[in-house]
């Protein structure tokens, strides 16, 4: 249950940066220092400051200054951090009490900074009592499981928040706080549609190009590690044949251009595709293009006749009538019908799911024909 902290890492741009120009007044009463500052924060907890904004003895400030980037800043005063969302052209205000503006703090002219600082007090909550939760089990084993107890309802409550804050934000730059409590490899679809919306409200800022950069980066290492990524060899199977007596291997085809085809006899689409792979595979079968039909069917006789039917002209049908718990469709990690993977002469994986003239044109490139 541990959340990782929301850093933001900044990378600076080139001279096509698109600057932006921050107004920015308020009133910081209670104030432990006569000096606020604008600054970024990297993810090793360093700051960059860019400009210092003097109080008066009322804790009143009025400044205009250009920063680098449309981004995401900090309004820094003692040891308190203010989250600030910086567009092109910003008028902002602050008014809190200087000793505890994380707690009692008002921002006006940019609802997506309010809505930042707000989440940005509900995380620091969670991981308050994350870590006292943390303490006193180490102290005192036997309080473990009723801590563990309590936790997991504060652990429902914390996420029924992020639900809240991330629903009530939709395609707003304040969604970069939810990252932070988004485990990317445990949730990636949450955590992509969440970079997919930030991206989309605010394309120009460095912070959220890094983001996108970072996850799409991921995305690409989590693929390349999977069995059926593109360029690996293809997980190698033997199985029955449509004669139920003679195994056909799918590594015996070395040498050939094969397409592995997953269908079954009631599947509607893989009926209708299978037309597209007879013209296919008559056009290079002297090529040295071949097809593995592997069927995931459970009844060998509308099995045959579909094979029959739809004039599936090529040796290669296999089956172990198992349905969708056949052990090569498990292998392969099939989830729909028609699913089909395209392997070069060496077995390598070149393409996945092509059909009807992507497939024909996939075979043009290889044959040239």
């Amino acid at each position: 249950m541990k959340l990782l902290n929301v850093f933001f890492v900044i990378f600076f741009l080139n001279a096509s940066a698109q600057k932006a120009e921050l107004n920015l007044s308020g009133s910081i009463f209670n104030s432990p220092t006569d000096s606020l500052f604008i600054a970024q924060l990297f993810n090793k907890g360093e700051y960059k400051y860019y400009d210092t904004i003097i109080l008066d003895k009322k804790g009143n400030f009025n400044t205009s200054t250009t920063l680098p980037n449309q981004d995401y800043y900090i309004a820094k005063i003692g040891t308190s951090d203010l989250h600030l969302v910086v567009r092109e052209k910003n008028d902002i205000k602050i008014y809190g009490d200087g000793r505890k503006l994380n707690e009692f703090c008002n921002i006006l002219g940019s609802e997506e900074s309010n809505a930042m600082n707000k989440f940005d007090k509900t995380v620091k909550k969670w991981q308050a009592k994350n870590d006292s939760a943390m303490v006193v089990i180490s102290k005192d084993k036997e309080k473990e499981k009723e801590i563990n107890d309590y936790m997991a309802k504060e652990y429902y409550n914390f996420q029924n928040k992020l639900k809240s804050f991330v629903g009530s934000n939709q395609n707003s730059a304040a969604l970069i706080m939810a990252l932070g409590s988004v485990n990317m490899e445990q949730e990636t679809d949450s955590y992509e549609t969440i970079i997919n919306q930030i991206n989309k409200s605010f394309p120009n800022s460095v912070t959220v190009k890094q983001y996108v950069k970072q996850f799409e980066a991921y995305k690409k290492k989590k693929e390349e590690d999977l069995p059926l990524a593109i360029g690996k060899v293809a997980p190698d199977f033997e199985e029955l044949g449509v004669d139920r007596k003679s195994k056909i291997k799918l590594s015996d085809l070395r040498g050939q251009v094969v397409l592995i085809d997953f269908w079954a006899s009631w599947c509607g689409p893989c009926r209708r595709e299978n037309p597209n792979v007879v013209k296919t595979y008559e056009k290079y079968k002297k090529d040295g293009f071949t097809v593995m039909s592997v069927s995931l069917d459970k009844d060998v006789k509308k099995w045959k006749d579909a094979i029959s039917a739809d004039q599936l002209s090529w040796p290669n049908h296999v089956s172990d009538l198992g349905g969708w718990q056949s052990k090569v469709s498990r292998l392969y990690q099939v989830g729909s019908v028609p699913f089909t993977i395209l392997l070069n002469k060496k077995g390598e994986i070149i393409k996945k799911n092509l059909r009807g003239p992507a497939l024909e044109a996939e075979l043009e490139k290889i044959f040239g024909h």
